[in-house]
């Protein structure tokens, strides 16, 4: 029964972009079905195949291993502070941040991931017809998040209409950034980790382009991925790698501090009011949306109260409060929920996004702000279209 709700979300969820597009006799159909087919490939390989759990496990158990010795790193100079048998969450997690970030940077400074973005995203552009601008940033938010990513691009963002930067706007915010992917591990299952990172690729494109649709005629570009190299040698990228992590783990930090605050604070008025808390009412909100997402009807109220938790906050507070709950999650809500929290698609994200490109250029990041909450929207649209493809193969 789940499988026929999923299926029906599918279909509900790109009616709804259909519904929104302000150009639907150009929308290219081509690339959505291309990109939707190898979706399901993907998955059904990744999740439901002996070779494709190996490949997925080895990937996870290379970042378990990276973490292991991140965490010789956190010991080094904070080791003694944490009485034996505990393990606090900033020492444990966030703090990992600064080792991933810095092995991204070296592979960034060595060419290792722009010539594997220039490959595949010059493929999926070939495959597909989209541009390749467009297809290159939606590869590169795969390593690099929602404001590295934009370097890539600096030198067209001058050039790119209104639909165009909506598509790799989305595209970053429907991302997550390999640097702190060691981190999303270590609170919920890897391969639905990497899984959600290959799918959200996919998902960002097929809506985004399905509202704004964009028609190149002359496909000339030239994407300067060597743009987002920004280090003299590898002691500088080990520099600012660590650097990089460091501003990252305190941010996220001190957001969790802030947000897990006001919910505890909202939850207490809530509670002496009305005698509910934020998450339930969230659950009610959020509960018809999992419903067709193939989510089964017992985890519906919870997982709607993580999905809606993560877009008023971040998908941290997000995963945390899943580690509270998983237990009382079947299976497939358990996959559901965690796909759909690895991204960034959250209020905060349109401010980080627009903020990065205000750095290239003043006027096109005044074109990201203004789109706003809708491109929350469609940026959490993807999220809850991979989160139902994954919820079909469980």
């Amino acid at each position: 029964m789940q499988f026929l709700i999923g299926i029906l979300g599918l279909l509900v969820f790109l009616g709804i972009a259909w519904a929104m597009s302000k150009d639907r006799k150009n929308i290219n159909f081509r690339a959505i079905g291309i990109m939707f087919g190898m979706q399901i490939v993907l998955t059904f390989l990744m999740l439901n195949t002996n070779i494709g759990l190996r490949v997925l496990n080895s990937i996870g158990n290379v970042f378990t291993k990276l973490v292991e010795f991140g965490l010789e790193g956190v010991d080094f100079v904070v080791g003694g502070w944490i009485p034996e048998g505990q393990a606090p969450f900033f020492i444990n997690v966030l703090l990992i941040i600064v080792f991933t970030s810095t092995i991204l940077s070296v592979l960034t400074h060595i060419k290792v991931l722009p010539l594997l973005i220039k490959w595949v995203g010059g493929g999926l552009s070939k495959i597909t017809g989209l541009p390749k601008v467009e297809s290159f940033v939606a590869v590169g938010s795969v390593f690099f998040g929602q404001s590295e990513v934009f370097l890539m691009i600096k030198n067209q963002l001058a050039t790119l209409n209104r639909n165009r930067l909506f598509i790799i706007s989305t595209s970053a915010m429907g991302s997550v950034s390999a640097s702190i992917v060691g981190s999303y591990i270590a609170m919920i299952p890897p391969k639905f980790v990497f899984t959600a990172m290959v799918l959200n690729m996919f998902s960002a494109l097929i809506m985004s382009s399905t509202i704004f649709p964009v028609k190149v005629e002359k496909d000339d570009e030239q994407v300067d991925i060597k743009g987002i190299v920004q280090t003299r040698n590898v002691f500088d990228a080990i520099s600012n790698g660590a650097l990089d992590g460091g501003k990252i783990a305190l941010i996220v930090a001190s957001q969790l501090i802030a947000y897990v605050g006001l919910i505890a604070l909202v939850n207490a008025v809530l509670n002496g009011l009305a005698g509910v808390d934020l998450q339930t009412i969230l659950g009610y909100v959020f509960a018809p949306i999992a419903f067709i997402m193939g989510t089964p009807i017992h985890d519906i109220m919870q997982v709607g109260g993580l999905m809606g938790t993560k877009l008023v906050t971040n998908e941290f507070v997000g995963m945390l409060s899943l580690q509270d709950i998983a237990n009382h999650l079947s299976p497939k809500g358990q996959a559901i929920i965690s796909t759909y929290l690895v991204s960034f698609s959250n209020f905060s994200s349109i401010g980080i996004i627009a903020g990065s490109v205000q750095a290239l250029n003043g006027q096109k990041a005044k074109e990201i702000s203004s789109f706003g909450l809708k491109l929350l929207f469609v940026a959490s649209l993807a999220s809850a279209f991979s989160a139902t493809i994954v919820g079909l193969f469980i």
